[in-house]
């Protein structure tokens, strides 16, 4: 097959998306004791989504095949964390046959009009601490290189073993790496690989690096990342929930919501500078005649202070990492739509909002008489009473960049109690 070689360093050289990735969703979970790791929760969402997410803020990827069982396809279509970018795709009986099925389903769309990717990765779903910036370097080494894999050096001695448990010999650790996913193939190579060697063929591939060494491919190592762990055993959960600095000691598999009642708060807080332009995004409403916030949305501080706290308060990360300042949020996005797809996040993981309280601080626009219809508008927003919301400002006295009038900044604490899931 054609190697790395063949490359035009000036394909594609625009700052355009150019990889799809296939996320392999479609395990048996064997060694977890009857739980399913994927639909393990940890921080408020399960373990694939912390993939899925990760790989979407991405700004090199263009779509998503998540390749799944039947039952988990029906059980995530209309998940609030699945982005618009992603297709649920049937896997196959191994993991090589799961690569494919999604991999000719995303040249089958090729073939129906939509272009083929200049490069594929794919990733395990069970490893939901993998970055953004890891995925965004393997897809371009990639590029360059033809394929690349992500690698750790291994720090103990490895010894071979033989068939009854006893030591034979030993690896040189400076010759081994421990490789990661995702995996990145320019999406010709791939193609040609499984011609060659058919995924429901007789020849398994533990990855896709070994299907191209076994095409005689050279494979690009690039560093990994030592919190990208697959999770393999239940213990491996808890290890995820300490290092996203979520609660450990609190069960994380469990996605019971019984105990309804249950009242959690959450605090939110953000801050914007003045921009060019007019007109201020404030609790939902427009403010005519004042300057602008300036961000990647419509800059509403309040908004994303309260979103914040939602969020918080539910256990579901931050709003971040659920709407990158990325091609995937669109540049302007007004806030209001941020806290609708927010608290349909919260109603799906069985909370409703109770009460919340505000404050906004900033020396101008003077406020005081506008705080009614700000509060009525952050209520309509949340549908709740009126009664429910209090929003407070201050003119910052004269203190900081608020107090100068440079920008104005909110925060939020908010209280949820629980509730039957809304699905």
């Amino acid at each position: 097959m054609t190697g790395p070689d063949t490359f035009d360093a000036g394909d594609g050289a625009d700052d355009a998306p150019f990889a799809d990735v296939i996320v392999v969703a479609a395990g048996a979970s064997s060694r977890m004791g009857g739980i399913d790791k994927l639909d393990s929760v940890v921080g408020g969402l399960p373990i694939l989504a912390h993939s899925v997410r990760a790989i979407a803020a991405a700004p090199e990827v263009r779509r998503i095949l998540i390749v799944a069982t039947d039952d988990r396809i029906e059980a995530i279509a209309d998940a609030p964390w699945l982005p618009s970018t992603a297709v649920l795709v049937t896997g196959g009986a191994r993991r090589q046959e799961s690569v494919w099925r999604g991999f000719d389903h995303l040249l089958t769309n090729a073939h129906q009009g939509a272009s083929e990717p200049e490069v594929t990765l794919v990733h395990d779903g069970a490893r939901p601490l993998v970055s953004t910036a890891l995925v965004s370097a393997v897809a371009l080494a990639a590029r360059i290189h033809g394929a690349a894999i992500p690698v750790l050096p291994v720090g103990d001695t490895i010894k071979r073993l033989a068939r009854d448990g006893t030591v034979v010999g030993a690896g040189e650790r400076s010759t081994l790496g421990a490789a990661q996913t995702p995996q990145g193939v320019r999406t010709r190579f791939l193609r040609e690989a499984f011609a060659r060697f058919p995924a429901d063929g007789p020849d398994e591939f533990t990855d896709e690096a070994a299907l191209l060494e076994a095409c005689k491919l050279p494979v690009h190592a690039i560093p990994g990342d030592e919190r990208n762990l697959k999770v393999t055993l239940p213990g491996d959960v808890t290890r995820v929930a300490l290092l996203l600095g979520t609660d450990p000691v609190a069960d994380p598999i469990s996605t019971d919501r019984s105990d309804a009642g249950r009242v959690r708060v959450g605090f939110g807080s953000d801050s914007h500078p003045f921009g060019p332009g007019m007109g201020l995004a404030l609790g939902g409403l427009l403010i005519d005649g004042a300057p602008r916030l300036h961000g990647h949305s419509d800059g509403d501080v309040l908004l994303h202070a309260i979103a914040g706290a939602l969020l918080g308060a539910a256990g579901l990360g931050d709003l971040g990492r659920m709407f990158p300042a990325g091609p995937e949020t669109p540049s302007g996005v007004a806030s209001s739509h941020l806290v609708e797809e927010v608290l349909r996040g919260i109603r799906s993981s069985g909370f409703a909002v109770q009460t919340i309280d505000c404050t906004i601080v900033g020396a101008r626009p003077r406020l005081a008489a506008r705080l009614p219809a700000i509060s009525a508008r952050v209520a309509d927003l949340l549908a709740i009473d009126r009664s429910a919301v209090n929003v407070k400002a201050s003119t910052g006295n004269l203190d900081g960049m608020e107090g100068a009038g440079r920008g104005i900044s909110a925060t939020a604490v908010v209280a949820l109690t629980s509730a039957p899931a809304d699905r």
